[in-house]
This record gives C-alpha cells, sequence and structure tokens, in this order.
C-alpha cells in the first residue's frame, strides 16, 4: 500500500523510540559462541530497552502528532515519566520540547527542573531551566541558575560562556531589573581575575540595554582595567561614542594601543569617527589600518574616500584600484557588491575630474545593480552638464523610474534634490531656487527640501527671504541644528546681529555637538565679535576634524589678521591643495592680497 505521511510519522516515532536508548545501550544477552570461520567476529551491542518502555515511548511520540486523536499533555506525560525512569537526558530535553512546543511554560520548566533535580551537575539542565525562566519572564528566579551555569563551567571557558550572558537576557521586559540582577549574579566573577573582564563587559552590555549609557562605560571602564588586551570593551565602547559620551572614546583608543589589537576595532573605530565628521583624525587612522593589514579591502575603500574628499585624486585612484582588487574574488557577498559598485562610481567621479569622460563612462558601465541606477545616472548627469549639456543632464534625472505607491513620492522627492545639486554645482542659483520653491509648495512641511531652498535663496543674495525660510524649516523641525548653523553663519559671515548669532550657533551645537561644521561657524562668529583667542581655538578643533578648504580658509584668514602670517600662509596652501576652486577661499585669498 502507498507509504502516506502518517504511516511516516509512525515510523519517525518508532526510529526516535529506538534511537534514545542506544547512547545507553548495555551488552546485557551473554556473547554469542565464537564462530567456526577464521574470520574476525562482529558483536552485537543490544539495548536495554524492554517491550514496555518501547511502547510508552511510542505511545508518547503517537500523541505528539497532529491529527492523530492523541493528547498533548499524554506526550508529555509518557516521555518524562520515561525520562525518570531511565535518566536519560534526551528524553528530559524531548519532554521540554513538547511542552515548549504546545506553549505550555509550567510543564516546561516543571521537565527542566525535574532534569536539573536528576542530573545536577548537568550544564545542558540547568541552561534549560535558565532559558525556560527567561522565556516565561521570571526573571527573579533566574538569579540561581545563572550563577550555577557559570560555576559548572570549566575555568577555561568561564569568560566565554559569561560573555553569552547579555544575549540570554535580551529579551526581558524589565531591562533595569536584568542589569542589576546579573550583575548580582556576577559578583564572585568580578572579584576573579581571569573573569573579571568578561563579567564588567556583560554587566555593561545588560545597562546598555536599560539606556544606561553612563553606567556601560564605566563597566567597560573596569572591564578594560581588569585585561587591557581585552577586545570586549573597546567593542562595547565603539557602541558607545558619541559626543555626548565623550569617556567611551579613550577606551577604544587605549585597545588600539596594544600591538595584538584587531584590525576590525580600528575600521570600527574609523566608521565613527565618520559619524562624527571627524575626517581627519578618521583618514590617520586608516592609513594606519591599510599599512598594518594591506590585504583588508574596506580600509582601502574607506581611504579612497577621505582621498577623494580630500580632492587627493591620484591618491583616491590608486585606493579604489586597490580595494577593486582585493574584494573581486568575494564579489558573490552582497556587501562586497554594494562596495564595488560605490568603488565604480567613485573612479568614475575621478575620471569626471579629470575631464576623461571616456574613462567615466566605462567604470559606470561595469554596475549591473539595479540598486545603484540613481546614483549612476546622476553621475552621467554631472559628466553630461560639464560637458556644457546641462538640459540633457536635467533631463536624465527627470526620466528616472519611479515606484507605484508611496514609495513613488520618495523616488519624485530625491530627483528633485538631485536636479538641484546639479543645478547648484554648476552654479544655477536662480533655477536650483525655482524648482525647490515648487516643489515646497506641494511639500509645506519638508523641512529639508525648505533648507535647500533657503540655501539656494543666499547665493542670490535675498537675505530676507533666505531667512523666512530658515526659520520656517527651524519651525517645521525644531531640533534642526543645521538651520540653526546656516541661519548664524550667514549672519557672522554678513557680520551683522552677532549677538543673534552666537546664540544660534550655540544651539546648533547642543543639538550636534562636536559637528566640525558648527564648529567653524561658532569660531567665525567669535572672530567677528574680536575674540581671536577663542576664534583661533574653535577653528583648529573645526580644521583637524574636518580639514576642507573652507574650513582652513577661515583659521588661516583669523591667523593672518593676529600676526601669525607664516602659519596663515601655510594653511592656505595645504586649502589649494584640498580644492583651489572652493569659492570661500578664492575670495579670502583675494581679499586679503595673500601670495602663495
Amino acid at each position: 500500500m502507498p507509504f502516506n505521511t502518517s504511516s511516516k510519522l509512525v515510523f519517525t516515532a518508532l526510529a526516535l523510540a529506538l534511537s534514545t536508548q542506544a547512547a545507553t545501550a548495555q551488552q546485557r544477552t551473554p556473547a554469542r559462541p565464537a564462530a567456526s570461520t577464521p574470520a574476525a567476529t562482529e558483536t552485537i551491542a543490544n539495548s536495554n530497552m524492554d517491550g514496555e518502555l518501547f511502547y510508552q515511548l511510542l505511545l508518547g511520540e503517537l500523541n505528539a502528532i497532529p491529527g492523530l486523536g492523541g493528547s498533548a499533555g499524554n506526550s508529555y506525560s509518557f516521555i518524562l515519566d520515561a525520562a525518570r525512569r531511565t535518566n536519560d537526558a534526551s528524553l528530559y530535553q524531548r519532554a521540554v520540547e513538547l511542552a515548549i512546543s504546545n506553549r505550555a511554560g509550567d510543564p516546561a520548566l516543571a521537565a527542566a527542573r525535574a532534569w536539573k533535580s536528576a542530573q545536577p551537575q548537568s550544564r545542558d539542565a540547568n541552561l534549560q531551566v535558565l532559558q525556560v525562566l527567561l522565556a516565561l519572564n521570571r526573571l527573579p528566579e533566574t538569579a540561581e541558575p545563572l550563577r550555577t551555569q557559570i560555576q559548572l563551567t570549566p575555568a577555561a571557558e568561564r569568560s566565554s560562556a559569561i560573555s553569552q550572558i547579555p544575549r540570554l537576557y535580551a529579551r526581558v521586559t524589565d531591562k533595569k531589573a536584568a542589569a542589576t540582577l546579573v550583575e548580582q549574579a556576577l559578583a564572585e566573577f568580578i572579584g576573579n581575575t581571569a573573569t573579571a573582564s568578561a563579567s564588567w563587559t556583560a554587566v555593561g552590555r545588560t545597562r546598555l540595554a536599560a539606556a544606561d549609557a553612563t553606567g556601560a562605560i564605566d563597566a567597560a571602564t573596569r572591564a578594560q582595567a581588569a585585561d587591557a588586551k581585552a577586545i570586549g570593551p573597546a567593542l562595547l565602547a565603539l557602541e558607545l561614542m558619541d559626543p555626548k559620551q565623550p569617556n567611551a572614546e579613550p577606551i577604544v583608543r587605549k585597545y588600539l594601543e596594544n600591538a595584538e589589537a584587531i584590525p576590525e576595532v580600528r575600521l570600527g573605530y574609523v566608521r565613527a569617527l565618520l559619524d562624527a565628521q571627524r575626517s581627519g583624525e578618521a583618514s590617520a587612522q586608516v592609513q594606519r589600518l591599510t599599512k598594518d593589514k594591506p590585504d583588508m579591502a574596506e580600509a582601502w575603500a574607506l581611504q579612497g574616500s577621505l582621498e577623494l574628499q580630500d580632492n587627493k585624486i591620484d591618491n583616491a585612484d590608486a585606493s579604489f584600484k586597490k580595494y577593486i582588487e582585493l574584494a573581486t574574488p568575494q564579489r558573490n557577498s552582497e556587501e562586497k557588491q554594494r562596495g564595488l559598485t560605490q568603488a565604480y562610481l567613485s573612479l568614475a567621479q575621478i575620471a569626471e575630474k579629470r575631464k576623461d569622460f571616456s574613462l567615466a563612462e566605462s567604470w559606470l558601465a561595469k554596475i549591473d545593480s539595479p540598486q545603484a541606477l540613481v546614483s549612476t545616472q546622476n553621475r552621467r548627469a554631472s559628466m553630461l552638464a560639464k560637458q556644457g549639456k546641462l538640459a540633457e543632464a536635467r533631463e536624465l534625472i527627470r526620466k528616472l523610474p519611479e515606484r507605484a505607491g508611496a514609495d513613488g513620492a520618495a523616488d519624485r522627492r530625491q530627483k528633485i534634490l538631485s536636479e538641484a545639486q546639479l543645478l547648484r554645482d554648476n552654479k544655477e542659483h536662480q533655477a536650483t531656487y525655482d524648482l525647490l520653491a515648487q516643489a515646497v509648495e506641494r511639500n509645506p512641511q519638508d523641512h529639508e527640501l525648505i533648507y535647500q531652498q533657503a540655501s539656494a535663496a543666499e547665493k542670490l543674495k535675498r537675505y530676507g527671504e533666505m531667512e523666512r525660510l530658515m526659520r520656517r524649516a527651524i519651525e517645521v523641525k525644531p531640533d534642526y541644528a543645521y538651520a540653526y548653523n546656516a541661519l548664524g553663519y550667514s549672519f557672522a559671515d554678513r557680520n551683522v546681529r552677532l549677538p543673534e548669532a552666537k546664540t544660534l550657533l550655540q544651539k546648533a551645537i547642543e543639538l550636534a555637538p562636536g559637528d566640525p561644521a558648527i564648529t567653524d561657524s561658532l569660531g567665525w562668529v567669535e572672530f567677528r565679535m574680536g575674540n581671536l583667542k577663542e576664534a583661533i581655538a574653535l577653528l583648529e578643533k573645526a580644521y583637524k576634524a574636518y580639514p576642507n578648504a573652507e574650513i582652513g580658509a577661515h583659521l588661516a584668514e583669523v591667523l593672518w589678521v593676529s600676526g601669525q602670517r607664516d602659519r596663515a600662509t601655510a594653511i592656505f596652501k595645504e586649502c589649494m591643495l584640498l580644492d583651489k576652486e572652493d569659492e570661500v577661499l578664492v575670495e579670502t585669498l583675494k581679499r586679503l592680497r595673500v601670495r602663495l
């Protein structure tokens, strides 16, 4: 007859019932007489399962099969009773699984505790109790099994086991209570030199999960004090790096002083610096990384991006090509494919800067990712504009496809921003303003579009309109730091309403601590107010974090006015290398009549 699904399940149950006892098989039957042949004999190992146990296990598994008229409760009872009779760990585990699959929390806990009681030295049994208690959200009861789990773990494996604790408690509802409980449960291990670092790191992660960033940094600091070479505290500190948490970064930097530091931590540090817009420091770190680990593809991609940002196009060209050389063999990786796409786009941009449009197009032709269509067409539009074909370039952007439904609105918005950037790059300020004005009329609550329109108004020297629009952007988004910064800088740059400008900029830096652009604006308003010492300190900080031509020009001008002309000249020369066409730099050199 056909071998149907029910038959398969029955035979599966039979196989399970037999296999659960195979691990404890004993040779209870007398050995067979030796064969008369000279060949080696084969010893047969028989299970000690009797007929009653076999029948009990079979009933247990059959009752677990939906649609056969059995009872999940009976299934659990049969298997748990068999586990108690045989003291078989696999049967205890099966009883827990049956209870969990039927969402029977208390029976699952009872089975796990029965297992632990029968086998008190079993790490698996204890862990099962802990996991079921956590699933039931019975947090206070987990302290004892948590301590026991670490105690049962061999000394050589304890730090690794402790590091897994935050994952166990990740779904607990009361995160603060969990953090307190974990710290208390780990008290004896915190006091042990061998496990102190891992324990404090685990405490730090549970504190971070409870939104206690200050407490997490304190724990990471203690963890690193216990073991300066441990990676755990550094990884925790990387997650905590933020201008509002200045004590996190020193933990990362101290770890990186270690000659055995993992390169991936330095890579993470580079990304954190870039997130904080501290590109100067990021550049120094990534150069160290490409020197120490020249086969790390991602490091070359980051280095290329920073070099391109600094207008070091020859260096950037070499870095991106090195990245492609290293990443191409791993092309099947989705992440590497995205990286290759960005590298091709960047190399096309470099070729465009060199006015080698044919080479630029050849790099773009290598991109076969549909997700990169917008970026690719934007680069093609930029090349068309550089060749005097601005109308064709705008049309290329406008013809980009749009998705259906709500996603279509996002696509249309992105196309507007891309076209506005194209016009801005080509100094078509009136066309930029008109395009954005139409967009804002359709989207009056879009703070970014309003901000962009305000910036276009300023380029047209329509300062009243610019101020109205910036204040509108702030009204729509009160925490929009860039609008405060733009308005404050405009006042400072025109040397008007300086106290108000300073107030606006102080608000901006409060919203975005450490932002180099805002720090630059603050330095500029201090200069306008005659506070040269404060201005130099702020501008040096901004230039170190983000060495670009405009910030450098501001710093060099203040140094020039303060009498430090040799230093000012050196910075002006640096800025010429960064971007000799920067508008602020060109205007400053002309106004001060600086000869380089």
